[in-house]
């Protein structure tokens, strides 16, 4: 399962992935494409986790979320990769 955060802020959205970290070394967070995602979330192989930094709210979705909140937090073409 992959764990991805969605970051909406004052400037735009961001996808970000963290990932683990090897011994004595820092977790790397990079970020991704939207489209990346979107494949992964399809597939049900994603948990997207959207943290709005302007409310401070956290909101954990997967493929088994409400079509409501997947189009509220993630947008329209996230509904297609669902299978709805």
């Amino acid at each position: 399962m992959n764990y991805y955060t969605k970051k909406i802020g004052f400037t735009g959205t961001l996808f970000l992935k963290e990932y683990d970290k090897i011994k004595h070394h820092k977790n790397k967070v990079r970020m991704l494409n939207e489209k990346t995602v979107a494949e992964q979330f399809r597939a049900g192989n994603a948990v997207i986790t959207v943290i709005n930094e302007e409310t401070g709210t956290e909101t954990v979705l997967d493929e088994f979320s409400s079509e409501e909140d997947i189009k509220k937090y993630l947008g329209k073409k996230f509904l297609n990769y669902t299978g709805s």
